[in-house]
């Protein structure tokens, strides 16, 4: 399951509802209730497609990793291997960046 991600703007529409809601807790809070499941709905769309983008980076840079160090060991010359070295390395670099950037 993934966690939805507010925006400031509905982090203060949906505290102000409560509170609207938490005033008139005797009255009918139906439109209160639709409001904030609406923000909700969204706030939960926009974390899932977060977590796909990130998991399809992560596999991006994985995949660029093993292409690398393929790269690396069927060089035959040395500076072939040297190049296919420093690329290797750059991908680690991508790739431990991506995988920090993990909630």
């Amino acid at each position: 399951m993934t966690t939805p991600v507010y925006t400031r703007t509905e982090k203060a529409q949906r505290a102000r509802l409560l509170l609207k809601g938490a005033k008139n807790c005797s009255g009918d809070v139906s439109r209160i209730e639709a409001q904030i499941e609406r923000i909700d709905q969204a706030a939960a769309d926009r974390g899932r497609r977060e977590h796909e983008a990130h998991a399809r980076r992560l596999n991006e840079a994985k995949d660029t990793l093993a292409a690398a160090r393929v790269a690396e060991r069927t060089a035959t010359s040395r500076e072939e291997r040297q190049r296919a070295k420093g690329e290797r390395r750059e991908a680690e670099k991508r790739l431990r960046v991506v995988e920090r950037a993990a909630r």
